[in-house]
């Protein structure tokens, strides 16, 4: 049987933890109590020792006796809990145990009640802060709904009058003057102004009846001595290149003219926006029921650690305190208030009826989305794929040496140009997908909430049996068409027609990644490229924190970019069928694009911190963005270095990688991991560590350190005396890399896990759409 600590430790709330029961703590002091208890048990034996009493049985039964009186006469007596009221009203009641009889462990036992009353204040504080919160939250949505619909009543009302005046109007007999026409376009126009300042009456009306003022543009137009106070839009994020090329234009039109164009229903009021609003809405109302039901757990987990905790002080005290208790603690604020349950029927009504077309089914997908469950196939796929790269890597590796690659260092040469490019480029993509799903694993056994901070859905997300699963695969399938390449090459086999292979295998790859069908992690596979369309597209798109992750992701695959650069020369050149390498490294384009490549990943996280700087005006952003741009600098001075190897670009190499590695080390260590801290409890750590042993934190700090430091070899350009050991160090280096990354990853969310718990966030918060602005702003 699995023990309550255990079973609580696994269910609770990792963002609310120290809000839940210190159940450890109580065990303690319980544990206290046992101890003291031992300890009067041996002194009483110690004296018993002395000699026997005839008198003794009549002692025995006396005890038994009195002690069955008190238990069972006066079980009310044992302690008294009183509620005290801080003159703050009901809501600030504070619980306070008094010891009605005597223990022969008062001191421990008095210990133990206080801490039992400081947590069961802690518990009930915190309930009602998180049930005021919510039950306002839900007053705000209830709102924003209300307006939602009447807004869609008017937009409806206003489109079906434009269409019976449509069909009223008909067609006008023209006269031969023409009158009948002029007159015609004349009433046209007359009705077209009348039905957009009915609208406006409609739209002003539809916020009023919800408690909104709203200024109007005709009104705004006529007090030009009195300003109005209040005007009301649809607030829609700039999350899309559309929204944010328009929001920076209407931006910058105002800055220039300085003369806001006037907003009438036509500027705020549309049927795009209207959906857009029903989007965000729709969205709040899902974090508002999983908020209600996070607080649910947490109720039923507190009383159920209020239980076990008093049992086992009644089995160590061997008294009946635990049912005056509970009492106590059934008529506290976080056991009777039955707020937020009424709250989640109420969201689910409305759900039901309002967006899902009162499909309970369907509303329920939404609202209480059905996690994966673990399949035992991925566990058996897994070891079959591993088992079967190990073989074929090992029958590669024999089948080389047994051939002697070719027989001529040119087919030799050809060989590695052919096959390196696409090896390298799935062996590191596979690597870090390995790394990845490391860090899943690692994440989840330290109750690192990753799914709430990147926001995945928990239908869909990917486990970390999942991602071992997909980088051994295609491992395999690289290193079974590695073999099949060999074999039909020293079979004699046309090199034109063999050297295709590993060009098709790439094609094949990117064709499984952009499959519309409901097959390998489709769901998955359409998101990676979302978020690679909003990388690239930076900084047109909002930026989540899943973007700016999977962006450094990206600029420790900088080698992958180049090997995949490689490999599309050698398929668009041709070089598969001609054989002539050197087109693909010695033309002027080509060093031209491995600039791009290099500065690309750099470029794209830099303006991501631009857009994050433009949208929460923090100016650590911008100190971010000057860390990439620094890095874009040396990399561009590294890259020059090494085709123009001279002593001015290793002066310009050294000097821009130092200043480039101290500005990463710094960010590294203070920023993300929020270590280097001199006055925490933890030397030169931070305050709360999720790892025990201390140790690996200052391991991790002189390993990120080091592999910071690898440019160096690029400056040293160890004399390796082949083309072969040259590729496999730059090999190496580039694994190296991308391990930096995946161990930076772990504290990386760690710290960000942490702040989150820091600040109890334990749901999303989803911007509404209507809200009140300056109408001079």
């Amino acid at each position: 049987m699995v023990k309550f600590s255990k079973q609580l430790e696994a269910q609770l709330i990792p963002e609310w933890k120290d809000a839940f029961v210190n159940y450890w703590q109580l065990k303690k002091n319980v544990k206290k109590i046992k101890l003291s208890r031992n300890r009067v048990s041996i002194d009483i034996q110690e004296e018993d020792e002395y000699g026997f009493s005839i008198l003794d049985p009549i002692r025995f039964i006396a005890k038994n006796l009195s002690n069955r009186f008190r238990n069972g006469s006066q079980k009310s007596k044992i302690l008294q809990v009183t509620s005290i009221n801080r003159g703050e009203g009901d809501e600030e009641n504070i619980y306070q145990t008094e010891l009605a009889q005597l223990f022969s462990e008062e001191d421990e036992v008095k210990e133990f009640f206080w801490r039992l009353d400081e947590e069961l204040n802690k518990v009930n504080q915190f309930y009602k802060t998180k049930e005021r919160e919510f039950m306002e939250r839900g007053e705000i949505l209830n709102k924003q709904l209300q307006i939602l619909l009447d807004l869609k009543q008017v937009l409806n009302d206003h489109h079906r009058r434009n269409l019976q005046s449509k069909s009223d109007s008909g067609t006008p007999t023209r006269s031969s003057s023409g009158r009948s026409s002029d007159y015609s376009e004349g009433m046209t126009e007359l009705d077209e102004t009348q039905s957009e300042a009915s609208t406006t009456d409609d739209v002003i009306a539809a916020f009023e009846r919800n408690g909104v003022n709203v200024i109007s543009a005709a009104m705004r137009t006529k007090a030009k001595k009195g300003k109005p106070k209040t005007a009301v839009r649809i607030d829609i994020p700039a999350t899309t290149p559309t929204r944010t090329i328009t929001a920076i234009t209407s931006m910058l039109w105002e800055d220039l003219v300085n003369n806001p164009k006037k907003e009438g229903p036509g500027d705020f009021i549309n049927r795009k926006k209207i959906q857009c609003a029903e989007k965000m809405i729709r969205g709040a109302f899902v974090e508002l029921y999983k908020g209600l039901g996070l607080l649910k757990t947490y109720r039923s987990l507190n009383m159920l650690a209020f239980t076990k905790i008093l049992k086992k002080f009644d089995k160590v005290a061997n008294q009946q305190a635990s049912e005056e208790y509970l009492k106590v603690v059934k008529r506290s604020h976080f056991v009777s208030s039955d707020k937020v349950v009424r709250l989640s029927d109420e969201v689910e009504s409305i759900f039901t009826k309002h967006f899902v077309n009162n499909d309970r089914k369907k509303a329920m997908k939404f609202l209480r989305p059905q996690q994966q469950k673990d399949s035992h196939m991925i566990t058996f796929l897994v070891g079959l794929f591993t088992g079967c790269f190990v073989t074929l890597f090992s029958v590669y590796a024999f089948l080389a040496h047994l051939l002697g690659m070719f027989s001529s260092k040119t087919d030799a040469g050809g060989y590695v140009e052919t096959i390196y490019p696409v090896f390298s480029t799935f062996a590191l993509l596979s690597l870090h997908l390995f790394l990845y799903g490391c860090n899943i694993f690692m994440w989840k056994n330290t109750r690192i909430n990753y799914n709430f901070i990147f926001e995945f859905s928990p239908s869909t997300a990917l486990k970390y049996r999942d991602l071992f699963l997909i980088c051994t695969s295609l491992m395999t399938a690289v290193v079974g068409a590695m073999v099949v390449h060999l074999l039909l090459r020293s079979n004699g086999f046309s090199p034109t027609q063999v050297d295709a292979i590993p060009g098709i295998l790439l094609l094949f790859f990117i064709g499984v990644l952009i499959c519309p069908f409901n097959i390998f992690y489709r769901s998955t596979r359409y998101y990676f490229i979302r978020v690679i369309r909003n990388i690239v597209c930076s900084p047109l798109y909002k930026v989540l924190m899943v973007d700016f992750f999977m962006a450094d992701q990206l600029t420790s695959q900088i080698p992958l970019l180049r090997h995949m650069e490689s490999t599309a020369c050698y398929l668009l050149a041709g070089s598969f069928k001609t054989h002539q390498y050197q087109t693909c490294h010695s033309s002027k384009t080509y060093r031209e694009l491995a600039y791009v490549i290099s500065f690309l990943p750099y470029y794209w996280r830099a303006m991501q911190c631009a857009r994050r700087w433009f949208d929460e005006g923090d100016v650590n952003h911008l100190a971010n963005l000057g860390k990439y741009v620094s890095a874009m600098v040396a990399a561009g001075a590294r890259l020059t270095f090494v085709m123009q190897p001279t002593l001015l670009w290793k002066v310009m190499v050294i000097a821009t990688s130092s200043i480039a590695t101290i500005y990463q080390l710094y960010w590294d260590f203070v920023k993300d991991w929020g270590f280097l801290n001199p006055n925490s409890k933890n030397p030169w750590l931070r305050d709360e560590l999720i790892l025990k042993n201390k140790s690996i934190y200052y391991v991790s700090i002189v390993i990120n350190l080091v592999l910071r430091l690898a440019w160096v070899e690029t400056v040293m350009h160890f004399n390796l005396g082949s083309v072969e050991y040259r590729r496999l160090l730059d090999f190496f280096l580039a694994s190296l890399e991308i391990i930096r990354r995946g161990h930076w990853n772990f504290y990386r969310l760690e710290n960000e896990h942490l702040n989150n718990v820091g600040k109890f966030r334990a749901v999303k918060t989803v911007p509404l759409p209507f809200r009140e602005t300056d109408s001079d702003d």
